[in-house]
């Protein structure tokens, strides 16, 4: 028990000693404080409000954001080339221009096919004529009457107008034999032998015309002659028609022989020849008829027959109700085919000419006249769109956003300053081959008098932060503790008696710039702090390593 009071007295004594200690290190540190300040401090600031930006740095080069290099659609040969380098061009100029004849007809021709598609696209829409209408009707009804004859066969007077029709056809072809031996030999009797054939078709004819005069309802004039209108509904009307056609045809031949046979002309024989084989082929094609006409139709006739009359009511129902759906689609998709092709032709066209897509100047050109143009022909930069990139530090990117301002200078004219900003933050990092990791920062680049130039250097003071109205201290003032992590000032006080002391105060502190720190607490506007060291010597008593903040 004694030891333990013992122990016990000597931690009190320890106590007592340390805070003693204690006590005479603050005083001594007192006084010599105000000793140092009544022999002179150094010089010193004031706290005051202001404003400040706290930056990066960073270096880059000077780049456009747009530039090309310009190669034509397709390879061609050059015509004409409009620039050099150097030159400004504006947007749109041209700049090569290739040989086009062949692409200008193509042109030519496809807007040619357009109108024809558009045309008829609109004849197919527009109301059917009159005279169409009409048409289309005549075409059923010939097509019905066709139709109809082959399913009920031949009557009576088709039969004799077939057997007529062969008849006239083998007369015309023995009369043709007769030219054919007539422009040989031509003799008395044969004159009254074509008076005579003559006489016959004559009288033939006024038979056939009487015939055909019965049938008709006839007026008789006051002259004796007859005014007739045939009776359409009377089938025997048509084959007294053909009996009268038929007559007359005689008539003319009996007419053309005789009239050979009185006027003979050698040079006659190779066109009589000629006409008899004409009417040689005429006489098998009556006789071939009238046979397909006595045994009737065929099935395949029909057919044809019936696809006739069906194709012909439905030309007509079409242009009475209109183009349907189908046949306006088909019309339409020409229509939009044509306009395809027209505009791959313009297409085509235009792309034989190699124009400047934007505001710049040409940096190079790669092709003369007279060459084949492939590849890249001219090379364009916009001189109106020059950016800075930079290459910023992995631990500094992290205080950038899009928006931030900055101050670009050029080492070419390192004393002007132009206001820009950031416009983009790389998302992925480069690494440099001593393994430095970087982001590309771009800023914008202001309009200057001054000749920028691709790829001159520039430095930038990126802001991260701005701090307006906040109360500032000087970094000279600061005093950092490194290993405590925190920050002091030396406060000067003027005394009564007009003497100055110097007490050291922690202070927070938030933004810094190059030269001044916000003060966050410990001071207010209008303390004097000491910049530098103390002039007159101190007594430091520990608390660690001390030195201005960095």
């Amino acid at each position: 028990m004694k030891r333990i009071k013992e122990k016990k007295w000597i931690w009190i004594i320890a106590v007592v000693a340390v805070i003693g200690i204690a006590i005479a290190i603050f005083t001594v540190r007192g006084r010599a404080t105000s000793a140092a300040a009544s022999e002179g401090i150094g010089e010193t600031a004031l706290v005051q409000i202001g404003d400040l930006a706290e930056s990066a740095t960073a270096s880059g080069q000077v780049e456009a954001q747009r530039e090309a290099a310009l190669s034509l659609a397709f390879p061609g040969l050059v015509k004409t080339v409009l620039v050099r380098e150097g030159d400004t061009v504006q947007q749109g100029d041209v700049l090569i221009q290739l040989e086009n004849a062949a692409l200008q007809r193509a042109v030519r021709s496809a807007e040619q096919e357009v109108a024809i598609a558009e045309a008829n696209l609109a004849k197919l829409i527009d109301d059917p004529s009159a005279a169409e209408l009409a048409a289309a009707e005549a075409a059923v009804t010939s097509a019905q009457i066709k139709l109809d004859s082959l399913l009920n066969g031949p009557t009576a007077e088709e039969i004799a107008a077939s057997e007529a029709s062969v008849n006239a056809a083998q007369a015309g072809m023995w009369s043709a034999s007769g030219n054919v031996q007539a422009v040989q030999t031509v003799s008395s009797a044969d004159i009254l032998e074509a008076e005579a054939n003559l006489q016959d078709a004559r009288e033939n004819q006024q038979a056939a015309h009487d015939t055909w005069v019965n049938l008709a309802i006839c007026k008789v004039n006051d002259d004796g002659t007859h005014t007739c209108t045939p009776k359409v509904e009377n089938e025997r009307m048509e084959a007294a028609t053909e009996e009268v056609r038929k007559a007359n045809a005689q008539v003319a031949i009996a007419q053309a022989k005789l009239d050979e046979l009185e006027k003979p002309d050698s040079n006659n024989v190779a066109s009589s020849q000629a006409g008899w084989s004409l009417a040689a082929a005429q006489y098998d094609a009556a006789v071939a008829r009238h046979e397909a006409l006595i045994h009737g139709a065929t099935n395949a006739e029909i057919a044809a027959a019936e696809a006739e009359l069906a194709s012909a009511r439905a030309a007509l129902d079409s242009l009475l109700s209109g183009p349907s759906a189908s046949d306006l689609k088909v019309h339409e998709t020409r229509v939009a085919q044509a306009q395809t092709s027209l505009r791959e032709a313009l297409n085509a066209l235009a792309d034989a000419t190699l124009a400047a897509p934007f505001e710049g100047v040409v940096t190079a050109v790669h092709v003369s006249p007279g060459e084949l143009a492939s590849g890249i022909a001219v090379e364009i930069v916009d001189n109106n769109s020059l950016e800075v990139i930079l290459n910023v530090d992995e631990i500094d990117v992290g205080q950038l956003a899009v928006g931030q301002p900055a101050i670009v200078s050029m080492e070419t004219w390192p004393d002007a300053e132009f206001n820009s900003e950031i416009t983009a933050i790389a998302p992925a990092a480069s690494t440099t081959d001593s393994g430095v990791v970087s982001y590309e920062v771009h800023l914008s680049l202001t309009e200057s008098n001054l000749p920028i130039l691709v790829g001159m250097t520039a430095d930038a003071d990126l802001i991260t932060q701005v701090g307006e109205e906040v109360l500032l201290v000087p970094n000279a003032a600061v005093m950092a503790d490194r290993d405590e992590g925190t920050y002091s000032v030396n406060v000067v006080r003027t005394q009564p008696d007009g003497s100055k002391t110097v007490r050291e105060v922690e202070i927070s502190i938030g933004l810094r710039d190059k030269e001044f720190a916000q003060v966050l607490g410990g001071l207010v506007e209008g303390d004097e702090v000491l910049l530098g060291e103390i002039a007159a010597p101190t007594i430091d008593f520990g608390g660690g390593p001390r030195g201005r903040a960095q």
